[in-house]
């Protein structure tokens, strides 16, 4: 009778033994069918933001920055205007596929590789849909056309700078020239593997997570520089020369505005806590530049009109655009007002002082106001915000890295202007960069395009 039941409890443990390690293995297989879901859900929540943030970039540049500078110029150039951005929509894509990624992401080679990327990416070799070294949860097709927005619309900003006056041939030579030997080093310096001012990495780290030094002060250095080579346009500063549309101009801004959150929400790479936090920053500061400007022209001219405000909107944008994942948002109100009110005063001050004809004040916003960004980043940054990242500020006791942002500012500065000096320089020499004065005159529709953005005539 023993053995029996002895023999009976024996089969009942070597069952029970056998049902727990079912259940057990039941529930690693449950846990890992979970990790897989949520790994796969994460992977096509960030891919989808990420998606709808490329889009929102690009209808930065049209139509947000095609009506925003179409609007101020005179209506014989609204076309040509434009049309210099729609041009950078195709034809940096297709620079872009061919070598431009290349060059600013992939690993760069021996001494070069701080300065520039190689060519292990060239036409879009190895760059599919399975996750690269950039973002851990998104294919590297995806990351790449992010980026690819962000090339495009840099190389626009400069024809503010040269608007009603420089010819179409000159402006495609030129700006392809730019976004190759100046877009490019300074993308690859500050966001690529082993860049120099790479937070990860670099000697310098300089802290820009949507580009500050990278879109704004290149752009914005190099639409001074441009300006100043090119000349004014004929008849100024005597001749007035008006926005002809502050409507189409109102449109363009709000279009930068919502596009912006993609612009810098975006630079999260994902769909997560961080995104929120550079979302939250870029509005705030938006709303307190538009504030600031306002302010500063009411006081000064003793109303408050519609293109200060558009113009302190987009200057807040711009300054937060390198600090936007690095700071609170009390932080990004105090960088909003302070460089709304900075670029009110390098617009209709110092412009004026230095007599430069800055078109559309590509410098006085873009090239100010990222340059001040970039430095204000420095003040203001904190640790907790970004994580990944984890760099104080000079507020936070980290002042060092005030000085890292300066290092990083006048790297942008410099490429700018030399890289710019250059290329201007050779272009004007092979096929001139300027339309005739009767051609000016006539305008640049006509005489580039031969058509009218608007036909009165027209029954």
């Amino acid at each position: 009778m023993g053995a029996l039941l002895l023999t009976a409890g024996s089969a009942w443990a070597q069952t029970a033994a056998t049902a727990s390690t079912e259940r057990i293995a039941a529930l690693e297989k449950a846990n890992t069918a979970n990790a897989t879901a949520i790994a796969s859900a994460q992977s096509a929540g960030d891919n989808a933001w990420m998606l709808v943030s490329a889009a929102l970039v690009l209808m930065m540049s049209g139509p947000g920055l095609a009506l925003f500078y179409g609007g101020l110029v005179r209506k014989k150039n609204i076309l040509a205007t434009m049309m210099q951005t729609f041009a950078m929509m195709a034809i940096i894509t297709v620079l872009w596929a061919l070598f431009g990624y290349s060059l600013a992401f992939a690993p760069g080679h021996g001494a070069l590789a701080p300065y520039i990327g190689g060519f292990q990416n060239v036409f879009l070799h190895g760059v599919g849909t399975d996750p690269g070294p950039y973002a851990a949860t998104i294919p590297s097709q995806t990351f790449m056309v992010y980026q690819l927005m962000f090339a495009i619309i840099t190389p626009a900003l400069i024809t503010g700078a040269f608007a009603e006056r420089m010819k179409f041939s000159a402006m495609v030579v030129f700006l392809i020239l730019w976004a190759i030997l100046v877009y490019s080093p300074m993308a690859h310096m500050v966001w690529g593997v082993g860049g120099l001012l790479n937070t990860t990495g670099g000697k310098f780290p300089c802290l820009d997570f949507a580009g500050g030094t990278v879109v704004h002060v290149t752009s914005g250095v190099s639409a001074l520089v441009t300006a100043l080579y090119i000349g004014k346009r004929v008849g100024y500063p005597q001749k007035p020369m008006p926005p002809h549309s502050v409507v189409l101009s109102f449109i363009g801004a709000c279009l930068l505005w919502v596009g912006w959150f993609g612009f810098n929400a975006g630079s999260a790479l994902a769909a997560s806590g961080l995104a929120t936090s550079a979302f939250v920053a870029t509005h705030f500061a938006a709303a307190a530049a538009a504030c600031g400007w306002l302010a500063a022209e009411w006081i000064r001219n003793g109303k408050p009109s519609a293109l200060g405000g558009i113009s302190g909107a987009v200057a807040g944008l711009v300054g937060i655009t390198p600090a936007a994942g690095f700071v609170t948002p009390m932080a990004a109100l105090w960088i909003g007002l302070i460089t709304g009110v900075f670029c009110f005063y390098m617009v209709v001050k110092v412009k004026n002082i230095f007599g430069y004809d800055d078109s559309l004040d590509a410098f006085g916003v873009h090239g100010s106001g990222g340059t001040l960004g970039a430095i204000l980043t420095g003040l203001f940054a904190r640790a907790f915000v970004n994580k990944g990242t984890n760099i104080d500020g000079f507020f936070a006791g980290n002042h060092k890295q005030l000085l890292n942002q300066f290092i990083g500012v006048a790297i942008a500065w410099v490429i700018s202007i030399v890289g710019t000096l250059i290329i201007l320089f050779v272009v004007d020499k092979l096929i001139g960069l300027r339309v005739s004065e009767e051609d000016e005159r006539e305008g640049l529709d006509i005489t580039q395009h031969g058509e009218e953005g608007y036909d009165w005539d027209v029954a």
